[in-house]
């Protein structure tokens, strides 16, 4: 079954607070695909996700992980029969001192790039 790729979802789906203490651990969730599976198949897949931090008073951006998902059904067997497929599914865990934005990039090996961004704010 082909699936179009306008109703794909591509861009990573950042599930974190919108609010966190500063200093304090919190856990990020990433996926691409959550309401939507993107296809995993050896020909058409999500190679990764990176998730960087901007903070709002800041100059540069940190990056806080790269993901990367290397298995899609390949096998010698042929495409799509091998033993092992990964999801485009990640999880930081982080602290944050400061107000600002996460960033979110996934790569679909057939649409390329995509992002999303999530403004946290930090209490102190």
């Amino acid at each position: 079954m082909l699936i179009d790729w306008k109703t794909e979802k591509h861009a990573p789906v950042i599930e974190a607070p919108v609010k966190v203490k500063a200093g304090e651990i919190f856990t990020i969730n990433l996926c691409v695909g959550k309401e939507i599976a993107h296809p995993n198949t050896t020909e058409h897949n999500i190679r990764w996700i990176k998730l960087y931090f901007k903070p709002d008073n800041g100059k540069f951006v940190y990056e806080i992980g790269c993901y990367e998902f290397s298995v899609h059904g390949e096998s010698v067997d042929g495409a799509n029969t091998g033993p092992v497929d990964t999801g485009p599914v990640a999880k930081a865990v982080l602290k944050l001192n400061v107000l600002g934005t996460l960033l979110a990039s996934s790569y679909c090996n057939i649409h390329g790039l995509w992002e999303s961004s999530k403004l946290i704010t930090v209490e102190n």
